[in-house]
């Protein structure tokens, strides 16, 4: 077993405490082990803290992970020790939409990402006096010191990039900038609408400005992060306490937009994407507040429009996340905007500037 320290959550809608915990060190074929560097602190942990989503407590968070390969079980071919990476969610890699390259669109993405076990049960990580905690959160649990992880879920990542603000590569950003680029696909000269300026909407933003859309409309409540929308592309903003913001975007654009994205997930705001499109457009809804969440559509404000659900950008991530490492390289993906840094001890504070909206991405400093 390696020592490490972690965040672990212990109870609903409690703190996340630092501790020191064990994590095996025999790795199986397809494993490796990564020293953790920095770990992004995304919605979805907090979701968990509250048990809208699984796994359940106690339990080893954080799902945007970069670090460097410590050592490789015996089958892995992708990765050396050494190797500066980016953790990704897991897929399978055997089901009939990873075959087809849609591996983040897994048939067993939930339970592989969200039960908080290996596929077989186990888990990896235990407590100081050696009781098992959930893990493998999204196929890593960022928020330890060390973590085991399959090979599908370790990218490489460019020599040039600095592993402190590497991590939300594998999921925020990904998810955002693969729902504009490889879901919805714009032409240039499209409109788009993108609700919630939050790491999600802002990279879906970025995508926008890459695949040339013109107009770009962003939707949010905060004013420092439409300001930040203004200058990572979008060209008009929206208040969102203001009404009827689908009926402004559809006389703003004489007659709407034709492609929306949801990076929020809520009822109101998945509707109002719908409501927004003219016809023909698309709509990516890319945001989850959490499962029991119901929304009405009307029968006719679908025909000729189409919408999608999308998970983690449709992405295959050991060749997007690259493409995004590439134009980050040149200035046109530039995520780095988004983020502050905290110690890791001081979660806390991160999780406070996160949901009060003071810090777009708050990453963690191993």
């Amino acid at each position: 077993m390696v020592t490490t320290r972690a965040a672990v959550l212990r109870d609903r809608s409690g703190d996340f405490r630092i501790e020191e915990i064990s994590v095996a060190d025999e790795l199986r074929p397809d494993e490796v082990r990564v020293r953790i560097v920095a770990s992004g602190l995304c919605h979805t942990d907090l979701l968990v803290r509250d048990q809208v989503l699984p796994p359940a407590l106690p339990a080893v968070l954080g799902h945007e992970g970069s670090g460097i390969v410590e050592a490789v079980g015996v089958a892995v071919a992708t990765c050396a020790p050494g190797d500066r990476v980016v953790l990704a969610p897991l897929s399978c890699g055997r089901c009939r939409n990873c075959q087809s390259a849609h591996p983040m669109h897994c048939v067993y993405w939930g339970p592989l990402n969200l039960r908080g076990r290996r596929s077989d049960g186990s888990t990896v990580y235990r407590g100081a006096d050696g009781e098992e905690l959930n893990g493998h959160f999204f196929g890593q649990s960022s928020f330890s010191g060390q973590v085991v992880v399959p090979q599908r879920s370790v990218v490489k990542v460019r020599d040039d990039l600095d592993l402190t603000l590497a991590g939300p590569l594998g999921c925020g950003l990904q998810a955002g900038a693969g729902a504009v680029l490889n879901v919805l696909a714009p032409r240039p000269g499209a409109s788009i609408a993108v609700f919630g300026a939050g790491a999600v909407g802002l990279a879906g933003i970025m995508a926008a400005r890459i695949a040339g859309c013109d107009p770009v409309y962003a939707v949010d409540l905060h004013p420092g992060r439409l300001d930040l929308a203004l200058e990572l592309g979008a060209t008009h903003v929206v208040d969102a306490a203001e009404d009827d913001i689908a009926g402004q975007l559809v006389r703003a654009t004489g007659g709407g937009v034709d492609f929306a994205l949801d990076a929020v997930g809520l009822p109101q705001t998945a509707r109002s994407a719908v409501d927004a499109l003219t016809m023909a457009g698309a709509a990516a809804i890319a945001g989850s507040a959490g499962s029991g969440k119901d929304v009405s559509l009307g029968l006719t404000q679908l025909m000729g429009r189409s919408v999608h659900g999308v998970l983690e950008g449709d992405t295959v991530p050991a060749l997007f996340i690259p493409q995004l490492m590439d134009l980050h390289a040149a200035g046109r993906f530039p995520f780095e905007k988004l983020v502050r840094t905290y110690d890791f001890d001081d979660i806390a504070a991160a999780v406070k500037d996160s949901e009060s909206g003071e810090t777009v991405k708050p990453i963690l400093l191993h």
